[in-house]
């Protein structure tokens, strides 16, 4: 089922004339040409681009973990675009669960520990039982990372990411490293997060099945974005196939 129509809803970020540019001795690189979005609260966002697209770029800015060259991110009633890298880190720590292609999980902890680790720095966190039992692995919370698959890794960065109740989750090739069957479970994870918590969930991929169980679509293309989907009938994660 769709989410309830966009213009019913207040945007979470508006996004407006967005750029970014780095130097490369004298070239001038553009990684972001001008993007103007709104993301709307509660919605599975699915950014899809090709490698060098700017979709990781886009994500890096809406995150707060980059400043653009100009335009602005407006996240609720912030300007994140004129934030101090202080007031970066803040507006990340309290809003913002990330979830990255590689798993970033200290190898010494079991799957119990790296979640708490998270919640050690949040306010009104979950218990990391609680957090593991949604992404179903309460049962491997004593294990190792190395004593886990790699389905099983990224579903504890998933954990991790969620116990803080995070506003966003904001997902960088999430599927990436894992086989189709393993995808579809982490995949399977992230929607049932979105549908159960309301997490407004944003998922950057160069892989288009992906974007069937999206509400709406974004193509990124050379820095821009040049469509828009919104899907009406979304697909079970069963239902994809890559």
């Amino acid at each position: 089922m769709a989410m309830e129509p966009q213009e019913n809803k207040d945007p979470i970020f508006r996004i407006a004339d967005l750029t970014k540019e780095y130097r490369m001795g004298e070239i001038t690189v553009s990684a972001l040409r001008g993007i103007s979005l709104d993301i709307y609260p509660g919605e599975f966002l699915v950014i899809l681009g090709h490698s060098g697209s700017g979709k990781s770029t886009l994500l890096n800015i809406v995150g707060g973990l980059d400043s653009p060259t100009s335009g602005s991110v407006q996240y609720k009633e912030l300007l994140l675009s004129s934030f101090s890298e202080k007031e970066l880190t803040y507006y990340r720590r309290d809003h913002i669960g990330f979830i990255f292609q590689f798993y970033n999980l200290m190898p010494n902890l079991t799957a119990k520990e790296n979640v708490e680790m998270a919640t050690e720095i949040s306010e009104g966190p979950m218990e990391p039982l609680e957090a593991l039992r949604l992404v179903g692995l309460a049962e491997r919370a004593d294990h190792f990372p190395s004593q886990l698959s790699g389905g099983e890794q990224q579903r504890v960065a998933i954990a991790r990411a969620i116990a803080k109740r995070p506003d966003i989750l904001m997902c960088d090739e999430p599927t990436g490293a894992l086989d189709i069957s393993t995808g579809k479970i982490v995949l399977g994870v992230l929607a049932d997060v979105n549908r159960r918590l309301g997490t407004t969930t944003i998922v950057i991929t160069h892989n288009a099945s992906i974007a069937d169980i999206a509400d709406r679509v974004i193509h990124m293309r050379d820095g821009s974005v040049y469509k828009v989907d919104v899907n009406e009938h979304i697909k079970s994660v069963d239902e994809v196939v890559w």
